[in-house]
């Protein structure tokens, strides 16, 4: 199934099914208000959603609407957790390889963020989960079990910086059955699509340059401490051995120029500068989360 959080005036925002292709939407709230009430009590609210988004699918849901992304807020507007991974590094999982971004904004798939008095920014993009309750000293199967929902992210920081300043998310959230093959082993078998003022920055192999699962990672993140019913957990930036089809992290492309070429070509960002990102999978259009749009202001 696919669920996103509409703008309704309350912090929490409004959930709603989606369409499979994107297209349609139908209120959640005879089932439940908000996606964290889903994640809390998700044995019994799930199959629900389940049942209502088949037919929203098969057209028979009588209330359906045209789904708008730029109605939407983050699908968890409010995570008890936001922490991230270099998945795509060589290193062993380990809860050290974590940083925790919980001061981080969370936002909307279409939003702007003001830099202020910085000069420059640089981005992460990749992917993300929202788990169920994870204990501490989980094994790796569990963690993988936990994995309720799936969705893209991309991150804002400051160049050489490694907290994030802002987060932003893709409007829908799905659960891994809607991927089939796509979702694998803990990897995303989808291309991620980076786009800068238009132009493509990179088409990235998801999944064959992450050597561990990301209930690999979520067991060592759960080595420190228990996880909470939504927490949110980020595999970014996405990388591929494949210099050619370009970059998941501004950082990345600019280092990948000084090891050719001696120097950086390609600037941070700066205000006017404007972010696309969604992931590619055969045979549909939107992607199936739906883009992420970001400018810099």
């Amino acid at each position: 199934m696919k669920l996103a959080t509409l703008r309704d005036g309350s912090r929490d925002g409004q959930l709603v099914v989606v369409s499979r292709d994107l297209a349609q939407a139908h209120y959640a709230s005879g089932i439940a208000d908000c996606l964290q009430q889903v994640l809390d009590d998700w044995n019994f609210l799930a199959p629900q959603l389940q049942e209502l988004c088949a037919q929203l699918n098969a057209g028979r849901a009588r209330h359906a609407f045209a789904f708008d992304p730029s109605l939407c807020l983050a699908p968890l507007p409010r995570a008890f957790g936001w922490a991230r991974c270099d998945a795509y590094a060589a290193a062993e999982p380990a809860a050290a390889a974590w940083t925790q971004e919980a001061g981080a904004p969370l936002l909307p798939p279409r939003a702007s963020w003001p830099m202020g008095d910085l000069q420059e920014l640089g981005f992460l993009a990749g992917w993300a989960a929202l788990t169920g309750e994870l204990e501490r000293a989980c094994t790796a199967e569990q963690a993988s079990e936990s994995v309720r929902l799936l969705t893209l992210a991309l991150g804002l920081l400051a160049p050489g910086g490694r907290n994030l300043l802002a987060s932003a998310f893709a409007p829908v959230v799905l659960t891994p059955d809607e991927l089939a093959h796509g979702w694998h082993a803990g990897r995303l078998a989808l291309g991620l699509q980076v786009q800068l003022n238009g132009r493509s920055f990179g088409l990235c192999d998801m999944a064959a340059q992450m050597p561990h699962g990301l209930g690999e990672w979520l067991a060592a993140l759960a080595q420190a401490r228990p996880l909470a019913c939504g927490a949110l957990v980020g595999a970014l930036p996405v990388r591929d051995a494949d210099a050619g089809k370009g970059h998941g992290s501004l950082a990345d492309k600019r280092a990948a120029e000084v090891a050719g070429e001696g120097q950086a070509r390609t600037p941070w960002l700066r205000a006017g500068d404007v972010l696309r990102v969604q992931a590619r999978q055969p045979g549909t259009e939107a992607g199936p989360f739906g883009a992420i749009e970001l400018q810099i202001t």
